[in-house]
C-alpha cells in the first residue's frame, strides 16, 4: 500500500466499535491493520494507543484478572493489543469494550482503547487469520499469557482443564514463533507445587510432587512448554495463589474455590434453620485442621504486580509467587460462611414445609464439597524471596474477616454472578480518582 492510497472514512456500529479500513489515521507510517483488529473509543474525546512495535499482547482479558490487568495496564500508558473470543451474544471487540466502559464508570475518566483481535486460543494459531498474524509481528513485542481454564478434573486433553492451559498455551507460543516475539510472561498457579508440604521455592517446579487435581497437572505441563520454548529470550513466571475479590469492595466477577464453598452454604440455607451451618462443623466435613491455612491474595493487588513486573525489564527472566504472606485460618473459613450467609443469606423458616434437619445439611455439604477438598487443603509455605525484590512497595492487603466478609456480601448480594452489578467502587487505580456509578 503506498502514500496514495485513499483513507476510508471509520464505519461505527450502535455500540460505538470503530473500524478503521486502509490506513490508522493515528500511525505515523502506513500499515495494512487486519480486518478483525479494532481501536475502540467509547467517545470522540477518547485517546488512542498508537499501535507501534512496543505493544504487549494480552490474553485472557475477559476474565477476572485479566480486566483488571486492562485497567492498569492502559493506566500505565502501555500500549496493548488483546486477543479476546466472541461470545453468543457479543463480539470480542464488543465484550472488551464492556471492560473498559465499566472501568471508565469506576474511574471517572476516559481511558485508551486496546487494539483488539478476535481470535481462539484453543485453535491452531489461536485462530488467528494470516492478516492478524502480520500485524501481531508488526507491532508487538512482548505477550502476557493470562488466559486459563480453572476446571479441576478432566484427563481428556481434548477437554478443560488441558485444551485452554495446555494446548492454548502451545498455540500462543506458536505465534510468538512466527510473529517473533521473544519476551514472554506467564501466568501460572502457586499450586504447580502439588501436595508438597514445607517450603516452596519460586524457583522449582518439578520435584517429583503428587498432585491434588488435573488443573494443577495441567499448568505444570504448561510451564514445561514456556521454560522449554527456544525461541523465546526471557520467559517471566507469575504463580498467584487462589485469586479473590478486590481488597476494597469486595467485587468479583468469578466464584470458584472460597466462593464456591460459601455458595454451597447459601444455597444449602435455604433448606435448614439459622445455626445449622456451624463453622467448626464446615472444617470437619472438609477434613482439614482448623490452624490449618489456605493462601488467598486479591485480584487487584495481583493486578499490581503484575502490571509493574511486565513493564520492568529487570524483572524478567524470573518466577514469582504471588502469594499473601499470611494464610488464612480455615477456621477463619469456617467462621466467614457461617456468618456470612446467617448474615446476607435467607434461610429457611420452621413452618416450611421443605425444610431439612442439620444431618441433612452435613451430609450434602459433604458430598458437594467432595470435588474441593483437595483443593481446600493446608497449604504449604511459599518463598516470596524474587516476588519482595521486585514488588515490595507494593505490599499485600491484609485479608481479616471484615475484608472478606465484604467479599462474600458482594457475592451473595449479587447472588454468584446471577445478578447484574448496579454499582462498585473500586480502590483507586494508581492515584486516579474512583467514583462509581
Amino acid at each position: 500500500m503506498d502514500s496514495q492510497t485513499r483513507i476510508e472514512p471509520p464505519k461505527y456500529t450502535a455500540t460505538g466499535l470503530r473500524t478503521v479500513h486502509g490506513l490508522s489515521i493515528l500511525d505515523p507510517i502506513p500499515y495494512a491493520p487486519p480486518a478483525k483488529v479494532a481501536c475502540l473509543p467509547s467517545s470522540q474525546d477518547a485517546t488512542l494507543i498508537t499501535a507501534s512495535r512496543n505493544t504487549l499482547l494480552l490474553t485472557g482479558v475477559t476474565g477476572l484478572l485479566g480486566s483488571y490487568l486492562v485497567r492498569d495496564l492502559l493506566l500505565d500508558g502501555r500500549g496493548l493489543a488483546v486477543v479476546a473470543r466472541r461470545d453468543r451474544k457479543r463480539s470480542a471487540a464488543d465484550r472488551v469494550e464492556a471492560i473498559v466502559r465499566s472501568w471508565e464508570d469506576v474511574l471517572g475518566r476516559v481511558l485508551p482503547r486496546p487494539v483488539v483481535i478476535e481470535g481462539d486460543l484453543t485453535r491452531p494459531d489461536c485462530g488467528l487469520d494470516a492478516a492478524s498474524l502480520e500485524w501481531i509481528a508488526t507491532h508487538c513485542d512482548e505477550v502476557l499469557h493470562n488466559a486459563a481454564s480453572l476446571t479441576f478434573r478432566g484427563t481428556d486433553p481434548a477437554c478443560e482443564p488441558w485444551r485452554t492451559n495446555v494446548q492454548g498455551t502451545r498455540h500462543v507460543l506458536d505465534v510468538c514463533r512466527q510473529a517473533g516475539i521473544r519476551h514472554f510472561h506467564h501466568v501460572s498457579t502457586a499450586y504447580v507445587c502439588g501436595l508438597r508440604d514445607g517450603t516452596v521455592r519460586e524457583d522449582e517446579l518439578e520435584v517429583g510432587q503428587d498432585f491434588g487435581n488435573d488443573y494443577e497437572r495441567s499448568k505444570v505441563a504448561a510451564e514445561r512448554l514456556v521454560r522449554g520454548a527456544d525461541h523465546l529470550d526471557t520467559v517471566t513466571v507469575f504463580r498467584p495463589s487462589i485469586i479473590v475479590g478486590d481488597s476494597r469492595t469486595g467485587f468479583t466477577s468469578t466464584y470458584h474455590g472460597l466462593f464456591a464453598v460459601l455458595r454451597l452454604g447459601h444455597t444449602l440455607l435455604t433448606r435448614v434453620l439459622i445455626g445449622s451451618t456451624s463453622g467448626p462443623a464446615l472444617v470437619a466435613l472438609l477434613g482439614v485442621g482448623a490452624d490449618d491455612g489456605k493462601n488467598f491474595v486479591p485480584v487487584d493487588w495481583v493486578s499490581d504486580v503484575v502490571s509493574h513486573a511486565v513493564q520492568s525489564p529487570a524483572a524478567r527472566g524470573r518466577t514469582y509467587h504471588l502469594t499473601h504472606p499470611n494464610p488464612v485460618p480455615m477456621d477463619t473459613i469456617g467462621r466467614l460462611v457461617q456468618q456470612a450467609v446467617e448474615t446476607y443469606s435467607r434461610a429457611a423458616q420452621a413452618d416450611d414445609p421443605d425444610l431439612c434437619d442439620e444431618r441433612w445439611f452435613a451430609d450434602t455439604m459433604r458430598e458437594q464439597l467432595d470435588i474441593y477438598r483437595s483443593y481446600l487443603r493446608n497449604d504449604p509455605t511459599f518463598d516470596r524471596t524474587n516476588t519482595l525484590a521486585i514488588a515490595g512497595h507494593l505490599p499485600c492487603p491484609d485479608l481479616d474477616m471484615p475484608t472478606l466478609m465484604r467479599m462474600a456480601r458482594f457475592a451473595i448480594e449479587h447472588d454468584f454472578g446471577r445478578r447484574p452489578v448496579a454499582t462498585v467502587e473500586s480502590r483507586p487505580a494508581r492515584g486516579a480518582t474512583a467514583v462509581l456509578s
